[in-house]
């Protein structure tokens, strides 16, 4: 895919570290804000304790999986487009929708290596559809050739649509401490030294508070890249494998935009190439972007052991 060559405005993190999880649980549930929408007729929401039941009804009619993450703006679009498709079709299949980072054994299970990662299941068996963004349009075609697979292995059931009024209402949002909801604010207000400001003050009072200490990490990844030229760090980083700003650069951009593995393997290749003072700046933005992503993501996890491995 072909980068922007030109200014653009400046980023949002939300597509790749949602900041409104300081403000709720690591899974918003579906139909609030920073999640995904309510379930509809033919949409389910799938954990662990219920797959088993899931690729129960995969014998009867065919089920698309779509495995997301509350930080891929990206899942939730293609979650979103294909529940607008299942609606469509009207009971021909059934969308199951499963967060991959709360349910990692399903997401081992499917082998998926990102998110979104989209597979057909037909009387328990997967079948791996695509990866990544996909066009709507190229998302119908995918899903024609699913319906075509299930009639021809004799899957032609119909999907019984959920009652609206078994749906449980999502619970209400946890109310944020006032400092929280100060810097909360402020960032939607694009002031990023209010909500520093606050962030600081609320570590002051609690120099425990891990989602302050998250949030300070976040306006900091903000405040980097406010202004930049996405094609102009790409092409430093790539022109200047030596230079250190140009590299950490780069891993802002890698994780603003949901690359985060990209990133930290670059940051920990850096690492092992510089030392002095290079060498502890390019581990204090690891460090930051580690409380960015959050502390219990397993790409924090298996990065921590290589940052370790490369210090010592």
């Amino acid at each position: 895919m072909s980068q922007p060559t030109g200014p653009r405005p400046r980023l949002d993190a939300r597509g790749a570290v949602d900041l409104s999880s300081l403000a709720r649980p690591a899974t918003p549930p579906p139909g609030t804000p920073g999640g995904l929408a309510a379930p509809g007729a033919y949409v389910v929401d799938v954990d662990e304790a219920s797959f088993g039941d899931l690729v129960q009804r995969s014998t009867s009619h065919p089920v698309v999986v779509v495995l997301w993450a509350s930080w891929s703006e990206v899942s939730a679009t293609v979650a979103a487009d294909l529940a607008a498709l299942a609606d469509e079709d009207g009971g021909r299949w059934l969308l199951a929708r499963i967060d991959a980072e709360a349910n990692p054994q399903v997401a081992a299970a499917f082998q998926a290596q990102s998110v979104p990662t989209v597979v057909a299941v037909l009387a328990g068996q997967p079948l791996p559809l695509f990866q990544g963004a996909y066009p709507k349009d190229q998302v119908r075609a995918v899903i024609d050739q699913v319906l075509a697979a299930s009639e021809a292995n004799g899957i032609t059931g119909r999907v019984t649509p959920a009652d609206p009024d078994d749906v449980t209402a999502p619970p209400a949002e946890p109310e944020l401490p006032p400092l929280h909801r100060a810097a909360y604010d402020a960032i939607e207000r694009d002031d990023l030294s209010a909500a520093t400001a606050a962030y600081e003050q609320a570590l002051k009072e609690n120099p425990r508070d891990a989602l302050a200490r998250a949030g300070l990490a976040q306006v900091a990844l903000l405040d980097r890249t406010r202004d930049i030229d996405l094609r102009a760090v790409r092409d430093q980083a790539a022109g200047r494998p030596d230079d250190v700003d140009a590299q950490l650069a780069v891993a802002d951009v890698d994780v603003l935009g949901g690359q985060v593995e990209d990133a930290f393997g670059r940051l920990v290749d850096l690492l092992r190439a510089v030392a002095g003072p290079d060498r502890e700046r390019v581990r204090l933005r690891l460090v930051d972007l580690f409380e960015v992503v959050g502390g219990d993501d397993p790409r924090v996890v298996a990065a921590r052991r290589a940052m370790a491995n490369a210090l010592y």
